[in-house]
């Protein structure tokens, strides 16, 4: 369940601004749809009211056969009216509360001019009254008499209100009144409209919550491009005062460890760089020991702590050293790497890719490449490279004829000082910083080294950089 639910802020912002768009659009329509019923309701009692009131006031005075004959020149099919002995409504009680009450007022009304009962119903509209409905209007007519028209119809199709009013005289004064239909809240006209002004406001919400959240964003990637590089330059403090805060906070961040890590660099060249000079003293006293069985063993261990001096300053450089990142044909700088070794070749030696161009620090990416081929020639004894380009992205793929390493221990071999070899001597375990220096400085131009085990034997290592634009 969780797989469809949104995984991001602003997405869920979003439906959440949708969600009560739409709750607050059906509340508002059943409001003003109810509001609406209640309000036709009291306009139809006040038409039948007035009516009733026309009516008495025209027929209270004459006799019972001139209020037949004027009851039969006002009749129609849709206001009917008729005057007899006997009460069109012939229950003395009212069907509701509002209909009781409109009968008390039309007696207190019209008892002046002889009304003693009056009785009101509901009447749903008949077959006849919704077959009676009338042709379509034709198309030869104006605007006004079609909506007349229709309107007419409409009426003639609703439902009725029915009242008998008693005369002093015992005569039943009958007629109809058409309940006013209610329209649709949402019609073929006004969908248009509502949808319009609905996309507009999903279209503004959307816009709004991507310049509510850009900031974020470019923070984000600030954030993952100090994690590649900290000498990233950077972001700009602005925007609104929490975006401010935010990535004032972020540069202050980076400076304190930009810092920090530098001084251990500094720390650890320094150190390497001043065993440089008891070490020189060590071995022009071991000169001296010519005859000394001894001699051979100390020059064994001497060469292994220049050579632990050695890399331990070359990692401390990779991160001082100021090197600004050019364009760089990757092709012929692993070229000119391979050329120094003899157990290394191409598998595509014959089909060469042209404008392999990327953008990184020139001597950095060549001591990575280095790193890589060396690994691959000291622990495989044979590397065979091969350089392919996909969707933007270089790739150097390294396979060696060695055994490999276990799945469990593939990640922690890009640790610092970690060696899966685990002798003593230098020149077949080495010192455990070759893939640590070779991934930072892939990061840095913004790729990245993967290793696995490939299918046919042996180690296989990529390396991926973005081409430059």
């Amino acid at each position: 369940m969780r797989r469809f639910l949104p995984q991001t802020l602003p997405v869920w912002v979003l439906l959440i601004v949708i969600a009560g768009l739409l709750i607050s659009q059906v509340a508002t329509l059943y409001i003003v749809s109810r509001d609406r019923a209640a309000a036709n309701d009291v306009v139809d009692l006040y038409r039948l009211n007035d009516r009733a009131f026309s009516l008495v006031q025209l027929m209270h005075d004459a006799t019972p056969e001139e209020r037949k004959a004027t009851a039969t020149g006002l009749f129609n099919s849709t206001y009917a009216l008729t005057v007899s002995d006997t009460p069109a409504v012939t229950s003395s009680i009212a069907g509701d509360d509002e209909l009781a009450e409109l009968e008390d007022i039309l007696v207190g009304r019209l008892s002046k001019f002889g009304i003693t009962d009056a009785r009101v119903r509901r009447d749903p509209a008949t077959r006849e009254a919704d077959d009676a409905g009338g042709a379509a209007p034709g198309p030869e007519i104006g605007q006004v008499e079609r909506d007349l028209l229709v309107l007419a119809a409409d009426f003639a199709q609703s439902d009725k209100l029915t009242a008998s009013l008693r005369f002093a005289d015992g005569q039943w004064l009958n007629f109809t009144e058409p309940i006013t239909p209610v329209g649709p809240i949402l019609s073929v006209d006004s969908l248009p409209l509502y949808s319009l002004i609905a996309g507009l406001v999903v279209i503004m919400s959307i816009w709004s919550l991507r310049r509510l959240t850009a900031p974020y964003r470019m923070m984000e990637t600030a954030v993952n491009r100090i994690g590649n590089d900290l000498k990233s330059p950077p972001i700009a403090e602005s925007g609104s005062r929490e975006v401010r805060a935010a990535a004032k906070a972020i540069n202050a961040m980076q400076a304190r460890l930009r810092e920090y890590v530098e001084d251990r660099e500094h720390l650890a060249a320094a150190l390497a760089h001043d065993l440089r000079t008891p070490m020189t003293r060590m071995r022009l006293r071991l000169e001296l020991l010519r005859r000394s069985p001894a001699r051979q063993a100390l020059a064994h261990d001497l060469a292994d702590i220049e050579s632990i001096a050695s890399s331990v300053i070359d990692f401390a450089k990779f991160e001082v050293t100021e090197e600004k990142a050019e364009r760089i044909d990757f092709w012929s700088l692993v070229e000119s790497v391979a050329d120094s070794y003899e157990t290394v070749s191409f598998d595509n030696d014959d089909v060469r890719p042209r404008g392999l161009i990327c953008m990184a620090r020139p001597v950095a990416l060549k001591r990575c490449v280095t790193n890589l081929v060396q690994n691959a020639v000291t622990y495989g004894k044979q590397a065979h490279l091969s350089l392919s380009r996909l969707d933007g992205t270089i790739t150097l793929a390294i396979r060696d004829e060695g055994p490999g390493i276990p799945q469990a221990q593939i990640d922690a071999v890009f640790g610092s000082f970690v060696r899966l070899e685990q002798s003593r001597n230098r020149q077949t375990g080495g010192l455990g910083l070759g893939l640590t220096i070779a991934r930072n400085i892939a990061r840095a131009a913004g790729g990245e080294v993967r290793l696995s085990n490939h299918p046919d034997g042996g180690l296989l290592t990529e390396l991926r950089l973005p081409m430059a634009a």
